[in-house]
């Protein structure tokens, strides 16, 4: 299992390139494994720091993403199940780190100009959503 940090500030999101594959070279959210005894909200916060150096406070699960992936032949090459994490911005300015190529906020209007990973655009939707005062 893994945890996405999902930031929202202002009109952006805070994004990574991804260095390895699954999706290297596509921009996703920051985020990785969560470890033995760790829960999500934990994880998908010190995966941001690890990441990016930006610091969040974990808020509420956004969704869960099924992140299934074949070759050609359909053998099945990952399957991960990462919770969407929004998480609020507290301090720090992007800069890749362990495994990602780039990091930037990233303007939500924006997004559908990227090579992303499945379900970005969604998961951005669900975020600036909740992030929005009174929603």
């Amino acid at each position: 299992m893994g945890a996405i940090a999902v930031v929202i500030r202002a009109d952006q999101v805070l994004l990574v390139r991804r260095r390895k594959e699954p999706d290297a070279g596509k921009w996703g959210f920051p985020g990785g494994h969560v470890e033995p005894g760790e829960t999500a909200l934990a994880a998908a916060a010190r995966e941001l720091v690890e990441e990016t150096s930006v610091r969040a406070s974990p808020q509420r699960y956004l969704t869960n993403v099924d992140v299934v992936i074949h070759d050609d032949a359909g053998v099945l090459l990952f399957h991960y199940l990462l919770a969407a994490v929004l998480c609020r911005y507290e301090a720090g300015r992007p800069i890749a780190a362990d495994d990602v190529s780039d990091a930037r906020w990233c303007d939500i209007a924006d997004i559908g100009t990227l090579p992303t990973s499945a379900h970005v655009q969604e998961v951005v939707a669900m975020a600036a959503m909740a992030a929005t005062p009174g929603s």
